[in-house]
């Protein structure tokens, strides 16, 4: 089995290729996430039952084989990344930026950019959310989010990605048969359904409902966000 180290960067660029392609549509593979977002908010009454349809329809296509056929060439992966990870995480973060997109968040601005990185590994942002001055169950407006500085979003990021390298193996090392986080494993070509509906559900109550509450950050990955991050 092939190991390879895998750093910091190396998930953000994953992660940055994979929200470019969920922006942008991968031709003859799968429409821009807006265009998925408004087809299923023209079919249904209200943007809940919408967000509902979609998690179910997108859990059901994840999670059986064929599902992530054709993304492969598509995303741009660091060496230490086996494509078939590339396009899990793709399917997964499409996923979740479609559910911000249908909430009326702004998924081309760098804060929602994060809070989609975040949703999928898990890392928990309500402490973040509560010092940045927003009212916790209060629906992000996109003037309100835009309070989250730079500094803030950095190392949310770094958080995000201390969590894909722990859940690759330890010491940092890619092994093929891990899970990684958020995501479920590949098991005969499609996802984990239990892991992926996590997602779903966590997507559902940080964007559509307004609940930052649900994360599991448990693990001690260095990076502690402090007051004098959020000053200008």
């Amino acid at each position: 089995m092939i190991k390879k180290q895998i750093t910091q960067d190396d998930v953000m660029q994953l992660l940055d290729s994979c929200y470019e392609k969920c922006l942008d549509g991968v031709p003859m593979v799968s429409s821009k996430v807006d265009e998925l977002a408004n087809d299923y908010l023209s079919k249904y009454g209200t943007k809940e039952e919408a967000c509902k349809a979609m998690l179910k329809n997108q859990i059901t296509k994840c999670t059986t084989s064929g599902a992530l056929s054709g993304l492969g060439g598509a995303i741009t992966l660091p060496v230490a990344i086996p494509a078939n990870i590339g396009s899990v995480v793709y399917v997964q973060m499409r996923m979740v930026a479609c559910t911000a997109y249908m909430a009326g968040y702004e998924i081309n601005s760098d804060q929602v950019q994060t809070l989609v990185y975040a949703c999928l590994a898990g890392v928990s942002i309500n402490g973040v959310i509560k010092q940045a001055g927003i009212q916790f169950g209060m629906k992000l407006a996109n003037g309100l989010i835009k309070k989250i500085p730079g500094k803030v979003l950095t190392k949310i990021n770094q958080k995000v990605g201390f969590r894909f390298i722990t859940k690759f193996g330890t010491k940092g090392i890619v092994n093929l048969g891990k899970m990684i986080p958020g995501v479920g494993a590949i098991v005969g070509g499609g996802l984990d359904f239990v892991e992926t509906k996590v997602i779903a559900d966590r997507a559902y109550e940080w964007f559509m409902v307004g609940d930052f509450s649900s994360g599991d950050d448990k693990e001690d990955d260095g990076v502690e966000i402090v007051e004098e991050d959020f000053s200008y």
